[in-house]
């Protein structure tokens, strides 16, 4: 068993190439292979957000504060709320941030770290 206790690994800025506006990334968990799960509490200030992007096995958001909203290509965004949980299938294009005028926090858990960047949101 291995205990990480809260605040032993330091926060990070979500990198400008990968999001719009404050994003702070803190890291949850990364076990050692074979597992290829990690887990990271994502924290957006304002109308924040993160680029398109997917995942090769998919990512699963936990809504934990705040309203933000999420996207699929294609469709149009949808607002969450504390409690939600979201499903992004594998190589589902998408991004999530929060919504203009508040926060918004969740736990994005991905069965394979590697996410692949794609273009900036231009929100209408």
């Amino acid at each position: 068993m291995n205990l990480k206790r809260s605040g032993s690994v330091a926060s990070a800025r979500g990198p400008a190439e990968s999001f719009t506006g404050a994003v702070r990334i803190d890291p949850l968990f990364q076990p050692p292979e074979p597992s290829r799960t990690l887990g990271a509490s994502v924290s957006f200030e304002p109308g924040a957000r993160s680029a398109w992007h997917t995942h090769p096995l998919g990512q699963t958001l936990i809504v934990t504060a705040g309203y933000g909203l999420v996207q699929s290509w294609g469709q149009p965004a949808v607002a969450i709320r504390p409690g939600d949980v979201v499903w992004c299938p594998a190589g589902e294009k998408h991004w999530h941030g929060a919504a203009p005028g508040t926060h918004g926090v969740h736990l994005a858990v991905n069965v394979n770290a590697t996410t692949d960047w794609l273009e900036a949101v231009e929100l209408r």
